[in-house]
């Protein structure tokens, strides 16, 4: 059995700090742990209260409006999931949601790559007509505070603050998860454990809320991840960790219900870049290369092209939308 203790001094960056401390505590957070609390960042507190206000009416609706945008219904793995539709590593996660990517036109078709598929239209409730911009809001506030954190990424690492830059050009393949774990919970799995496949993610999650645990790397411990108010938890995903030859870590996590009393809300924002971009991979300094560890796991590969990662993810997770749609699980584009 795995254990689970708190952490009382989780790390802290404050994106107000001068460009060099600011830069050296970036890169100990990430390299160290994988995860931290990112204050500082400039979202301001109504923009914050308003997501969360958003998310808490969305919830609210009869469950026939929630699934008259049912996930299955869209071919781009947009829309709304029930309570265990999802699955994480084959096991089912005990949570609602709405996935909400950039309202683009579709893009798939035959005689391309399978994860072109992932552009495309939202589904959105009819009963709130403000979503839509309460969203677009946010994604537009959370994705200036991703790339500011890549350019000091980048340059704590000894590359050009912009060099990631290209990869996010014109249409970055965002991803946002609107989600609700109920306090009487059917299982202890509000979500598996797992690493996020993309660059890098922002979670919203509200104070008082528990859950959500980390396990850093070559560690047998759960360590206990409680929101604090103001802050954003901030982690790595397996493409930056391949970009960096695996000296920045995609921390593993979960959300375990199991010592909830409560219902969860939180949001998390995926910063990816474009579906057919490719992150260039960095050249450490030499006394930082020697602390890089690259990621191996043959059983479970980290392609180059985003997109390829993000359609595996999706065609694991949704299998019902996979064979609503005639996907193929084995075919990840």
């Amino acid at each position: 059995m795995t254990r689970v203790r708190s952490l009382t001094a989780p790390p802290v960056v404050d994106l107000r700090h001068a460009a060099s401390p600011l830069r050296d505590s970036l890169r100990a957070a990430a390299h160290e742990v994988g995860f931290f609390y990112l204050v500082g960042h400039g979202v301001p507190a109504e923009q914050v209260a308003g997501v969360l206000r958003a998310a808490r009416r969305l919830f609210a609706l009869p469950q026939a409006e929630k699934d008259a945008v049912a996930m299955v219904r869209s071919p781009h793995f947009r829309g709304y999931t029930r309570l265990g539709g999802e699955l994480t590593r084959g096991e089912v996660d005990w949570r609602e949601q709405i996935d909400i990517g950039p309202q683009r036109p579709p893009i798939g078709g035959p005689e391309k790559p399978d994860y072109l598929w992932l552009q495309g239209p939202n589904q959105w409730p009819a009963a709130l007509p403000e979503l839509p911009g309460v969203i677009a809001d946010w994604d537009a506030a959370l994705s200036g505070v991703s790339r500011t954190l890549l350019g000091h990424w980048a340059a704590a690492l000894g590359s050009r603050p912009d060099v990631f830059e290209p990869a996010f050009a014109h249409t970055p393949a965002t991803l946002i998860k609107v989600i609700r774990y109920p306090a009487a919970a059917a299982s202890t799995q509000g979500v598996g454990a797992h690493r996020d496949s993309g660059v890098l993610t922002l979670l919203l999650a509200e104070p008082g809320s528990r859950g959500l645990q980390v396990r850093p790397r070559d560690s047998a411990e759960w360590i206990e991840v409680p929101p604090v108010d103001g802050a954003l938890i901030v982690n790595i995903g397996e493409l930056l960790e391949v970009a960096t030859g695996g000296y920045l870590r995609a921390t593993e996590h979960r959300v375990d219900l199991s010592h909830s009393s409560a219902e969860r809300i939180s949001v998390a924002y995926f910063f990816n870049p474009r579906l057919d971009a490719r992150l260039p991979m960095l050249a450490l300094p030499p006394e930082l290369a020697v602390g890089a560890a690259p990621p191996q796991d043959p059983s479970d590969p980290i392609f180059s092209v985003y997109g390829r990662n993000a359609w595996k993810s999706r065609l694991r997770a949704h299998p019902d939308v996979a064979r609503a749609h005639g996907y193929s699980p084995g075919n990840v584009g």
